[in-house]
């Protein structure tokens, strides 16, 4: 890995490394995997307007989310399954975030409990993504077990009330292995035995509401954030509904297909927040520059899933790391070239929207 320069090295690497379903599974999207590839086309809809003379000879990419400082404001997104890339799965991804003192957040869908992955980096910050179930019982017993293993905040994914039509997955065959299951579910169920991806989706609720979501912040002893928001109207909402954070997401293009790139659905979504809480993006950021634009934008912080996952694949926990810190360095870089000193510095008077026209067009 000392010869990769950029993510995109590493995402060659992954792909190469990992059998077709497996890859399928990680790299595919919707339908036509127009918004997959939106997502990440849609940071190279703008362009950085430096300052230049800024007397700065010292930059730092520390950042603060949700009142607590992170070195960069780069946070590991919730992947599911992450031990179908790497035996140790999000042990290592905790303990990579935690080395580039960032916060990980683990899925719902994990191939470890919230305890181990805690364990495994315990001086590490950590957030729980969580789906809802039918049964409340065992949505609160996951809250439950998150919360006393340390989790800082829950991530409520609102976007998947059914999966998507994911495509790859049909062609390849590819299906989770039954032995793998899912043993947050399986522990807040009390099952003795693995539970299939098919089986926990039946378990999880698609009618989820506003009043739902106002009740579980509520009710919840930490910060709860939504993610899988993309328009003005439900960051309003889910402010008034108590959510401490908003994730501006479509799923990494793996739910709706043909839906708004989370680049192009940020500004009216930091817009509608009015700064009454935390606004976060994921999907397509793959270079320290695509970070600087989405803080210019009013993002507080990114998430990266697919990039993270490409370095666990790639090298496990060196490989996650060095992706981090890629992307850390990319946009020190960024922002010396700015002429800005930190991320807070970064606003939309850095920023114009790509001529139409523009020469760079593919």
């Amino acid at each position: 890995m000392t010869d990769f320069v950029t993510v995109a090295d590493f995402e060659r690497a992954a792909a190469a490394k990992l059998d077709a379903g497996v890859a399928g599974y990680f790299f595919g999207g919707a339908g036509d995997e127009l918004t997959l590839k939106e997502n990440v086309e849609a940071w190279k809809g703008w362009r950085l307007r430096p300052r230049a003379l800024a007397g700065l000879g010292e930059w730092s990419t520390r950042a603060e989310v949700l009142g607590a400082e992170v070195s960069m404001p780069v946070l590991v997104a919730p992947v599911a399954y992450q031990g179908l890339v790497d035996p140790e799965g999000e042990r290592a991804m905790a303990r990579a975030a935690a080395a580039a003192e960032t916060v990980m957040c683990l899925s719902t869908l994990a191939t470890n409990r919230p305890r181990p992955v805690a364990e495994a980096a315990p001086g590490g910050r950590r957030w729980f993504q969580l789906y809802c179930f039918r049964d409340e019982g065992v949505t609160r017993a996951m809250i439950a077990e998150a919360v006393d293993c340390g989790y800082e905040a829950i991530v409520v994914t609102v976007d998947a009330p059914r999966g998507g039509n994911r495509e790859r997955d049909r062609r390849t065959g590819f299906a989770i292995p039954e032995e793998i299951g899912v043993p947050s579910v399986e522990a807040a169920l009390g099952s003795g035995r693995a539970i299939t991806i098919e089986e926990t989706f039946d378990l999880m609720e698609p009618a989820l509401s506003w009043s739902d979501l106002g009740d579980l912040a509520a009710d919840c002893a930490v910060p709860v954030l939504v993610k899988g928001v993309l328009t003005a109207e439900d960051g309003a909402l889910a402010v008034e509904h108590g959510a401490a954070g908003i994730v501006v997401s479509n799923h990494g293009g793996r739910q709706l297909d043909r839906c708004l790139a989370t680049a192009d659905a940020l500004p009216e979504v930091v817009d509608a927040v009015e700064g009454r809480a935390a606004v976060l993006v994921d999907g397509g950021i793959r270079r320290g520059v695509d970070i600087a634009i989405a803080l210019a934008l009013g993002a507080d912080a990114v998430l990266v899933g697919r990039p993270a996952l490409w370095g666990l694949a790639a090298g496990g926990e060196a490989g996650a790391r060095s992706v981090l810190e890629l992307l850390r360095e990319e946009l020190e870089l960024t922002l010396a070239l700015c002429g800005c000193a930190s991320p807070a510095e970064l606003s939309r008077v850095h920023l114009r929207r790509a001529p139409a026209a523009s020469v760079y067009s593919g």
